[in-house]
């Protein structure tokens, strides 16, 4: 692990998680500044000014996308490596890559583990959680398909003449996306499979 002292930007709409990284962080030897921004403004001032390593975002900044700030923290500040968090969502390793993010973590993390992840991340590293929730065995590509017209809207008729199947075929597909997934209906599979970046 690189031997340089980071500079961390938390940014989080709550007071108690910013003094709990504050907390956190201001003992570690490897810290060398930990500053906090509340939303997109100060985040987006704080890292024109500090240009901090690492900057910890999270995922839902009230009406805000976390997502989209890496994009703009990226962009604006191509030095700040981003890595989102999160109490209660999930993002998929590739959507996180696309909005540019160096990883993602759990606030569910221990705290040695989250300043483990920073810490790699300051450092060129990356750090990706899994998912919560992986199904219970991997879908085929044709439960794939299935699930994606699902997704999309599309009726057991509609999906069975779009995949050339019978109705009857498409409905047994359905049924073992449902045990997979652990749901039991169309609109719970549809949350599941978008939360594990199935769609």
């Amino acid at each position: 692990m690189g031997g340089r002292r980071l500079r961390v930007l938390v940014v989080d709409d709550h007071d108690v998680v910013h003094w709990g990284f504050r907390l956190l962080l201001a003992d570690l030897p490897w810290v060398e500044r930990c500053l906090t921004a509340r939303d997109e403004s100060q985040a987006r001032e704080l890292a024109l000014r500090y240009e901090p390593h690492v900057a910890l975002v999270d995922l839902f900044l009230g009406e805000q996308s976390g997502a989209e700030l890496c994009e703009t923290l990226r962009r604006e500040s191509p030095s700040t490596r981003v890595l989102l968090i999160s109490g209660a969502g999930w993002i998929s390793p590739q959507a996180a890559r696309v909005a540019g993010a160096s990883g993602f973590v759990s606030k569910d993390w221990a705290a040695d583990e989250v300043a483990a992840a920073i810490r790699t991340v300051g450092n060129g590293g990356t750090v990706f959680a899994a998912s919560p929730e992986e199904p219970s065995a991997p879908l085929s590509s044709r439960e794939r398909e299935v699930l994606r017209l699902l997704a999309s809207g599309a009726t057991n008729r509609e999906i069975a003449a779009e995949l050339h199947l019978s109705p009857h075929t498409v409905k047994e597909h359905t049924g073992k996306l449902y045990r997979k997934l652990g749901v039991r209906n169309r609109a719970e599979a549809v949350q599941r499979a978008e939360r594990l970046g199935l769609t």
